[in-house]
């Protein structure tokens, strides 16, 4: 199970995520959000890190042109889709592209079998936000089929990780907040506490 960190805003938490055993970072360019960075910041932090992380850049309902070209600039290596985007929108792309859902007891499931050639990220429905609430879905609604090729997100912290470990198996796991002593500033004792955490549950695995 891997394991993405989203909200970064500043060098300090990109590199201890790093150090840490982070598999990916996610970068919200999303100006709604409380996390949202600009591009010339999160630049400036992605030429710093090491090559082997993944760098995805979270965009909400935004244009082909715009995407690309952040792209372009900042040095990502990933897309994250987190509105209302279509198939044939997240088709367009020459690069990893992560599609997100927000599940409620209602969500129509059989959408997610239109998005070829995406991984899945399955959040938390909010009237208020996009994400980043901290707040989890009924994970019980999830269909076995697909457990195990999720990036699951959405209340994720140090106290369920195991039964989500364990339990739900997802491919990957996304969390900010639980992760936060501020909006898109990283409690640095809680990263590491995760992050020991996941680890230690990947070698009894092993």
């Amino acid at each position: 199970m891997q394991i993405k960190i989203c909200g970064i805003t500043n060098i300090e938490d990109a590199l201890l995520c790093a150090e840490c055993g982070a598999d990916a970072l996610g970068f919200i360019f999303y100006e709604k959000s409380k996390r949202f960075i600009k591009k010339e910041q999160a630049a400036e932090i992605i030429k710093q890190l090491p090559p082997f992380i993944a760098k995805v850049g979270v965009f909400v309902d935004e244009s082909f042109d715009t995407i690309n070209k952040t792209v372009k600039e900042t040095g990502l290596n990933s897309v994250q889709l987190h509105g209302n985007e279509l198939p044939e929108f997240a088709q367009r792309f020459f690069l990893p592209i992560i599609k997100a859902f927000r599940v409620d007891n209602n969500f129509d499931w059989s959408k997610i079998e239109d998005y070829q050639n995406c991984k899945i990220l399955l959040d938390a429905f909010s009237q208020n936000e996009m994400g980043g609430t901290g707040k989890s879905f009924d994970w019980k609604l999830i269909p076995d089929g697909i457990k195990k090729k999720i990036i699951l997100s959405g209340g994720i912290s140090i106290d369920n990780l195991e039964f989500i470990f364990d339990e739900i198996k997802p491919a990957a796991v996304d969390l900010s907040s639980s992760l936060e002593s501020a909006p898109g500033i990283k409690d640095h004792l809680k990263v590491k506490e995760f992050l020991n955490k996941l680890n230690r549950l990947r070698s009894k695995k092993c």
